[in-house]
């Protein structure tokens, strides 16, 4: 883990903060990165309701490195002057496509849930896995 508050941040910008944690793309630690998530905002004093979304966000995004990732996921969060950057990296080699033989309750919600809650969202093939970025406004 890394917690600073270098000048500039790994998105090429300046920033506040900014936060790095790797874990095991497997189920059992999306709780670790959701945990880390809630513990570290609420020390950045990032407000409740946008913490709460923040933590609801990572923990679909981690969810989806976990099922969809071989070995490792990657949780890079970033304050920067009112907005939070959230990024979960995995070691995947698909991007997630919804199934329409699956039901919604079933699977396909998490996508939605994270493009509802943030203002902006993007997922890039890299050349080690996929990684999914998402934008939150967070009040001062």
């Amino acid at each position: 883990m890394t917690d600073s508050a270098s000048p500039t941040s790994l998105l090429g910008r300046p920033c506040r903060r900014q936060a790095l944690r790797t874990l095991p793309a497997q189920e059992a630690h999306v709780s670790a990165a959701r945990h880390f998530a809630a513990d570290l905002l609420e020390t950045w004093s990032v407000p409740a309701s946008e913490r709460d979304s923040a933590v609801l966000i990572v923990d679909e995004l981690a969810a989806n490195a976990a099922r969809y990732g071989r070995e490792r996921m990657t949780l890079l969060l970033v304050l920067d002057h009112g907005t939070l950057h959230i990024v979960v990296s995995d070691s995947g080699t698909a991007v997630e496509h919804l199934r329409p033989d699956i039901a919604p309750d079933e699977h396909g919600r998490g996508t939605g849930i994270v493009q509802y809650l943030a203002q902006s969202t993007e997922v890039h093939q890299t050349g080690s896995g996929r990684e999914v970025r998402a934008c939150l406004r967070c009040s001062p």
